[in-house]
């Protein structure tokens, strides 16, 4: 895999116990309208970062992780900071390779630049989303 020569994304949870950076450009930036990440979020989406190297990604701090399945039968597991609650990475069974990070989670948040929206299928009336993203009705594949 290519080294990037970005800054290093970094990020982690309020109150620092759990801690995350990667020197790895992200491979997928979505905000996504699953009933998982409605529930999780406690909102109308979840917005994250996909990163391609999950073995790159340097993590501090112990996290819990809960399973689910998603909308699409596939399990997630969600990683949370123990004390305070913060979700702070989610990896894939069926892609063991890949982690993600909610956007919120990031020390420089303005980083967050979405690609698309996916789950619109599952879309609340009330959460708008910016109307100029690619919308997909799931998970796009390929």
């Amino acid at each position: 895999m290519k080294t990037s020569t970005i800054a290093p994304f970094t990020g982690g949870c309020a109150c620092g116990a759990v801690r995350y950076a990667t020197p790895h450009a992200p491979v997928f930036q979505n905000h996504c309208q699953c009933r998982d990440c409605q529930r999780r979020s406690g909102t109308g989406h979840g917005s994250w970062l996909t990163f391609a190297a999950r073995g790159d990604m340097a993590i501090t701090g112990e996290a819990k992780e809960w399973q689910v399945a998603g909308d699409s039968g596939n399990i997630k597991m969600h990683a949370f900071c123990p004390t305070c609650g913060t979700p702070v990475y989610l990896r894939f069974a069926a892609m063991p390779d890949l982690i993600a990070v909610p956007a919120g989670s990031l020390d420089a948040p303005e980083r967050f630049a979405p690609h698309v929206l996916t789950y619109k299928v599952r879309a609340q009336a009330w959460d708008r989303i910016d109307p100029t993203l690619q919308t997909f009705d799931r998970m796009p594949v390929g």
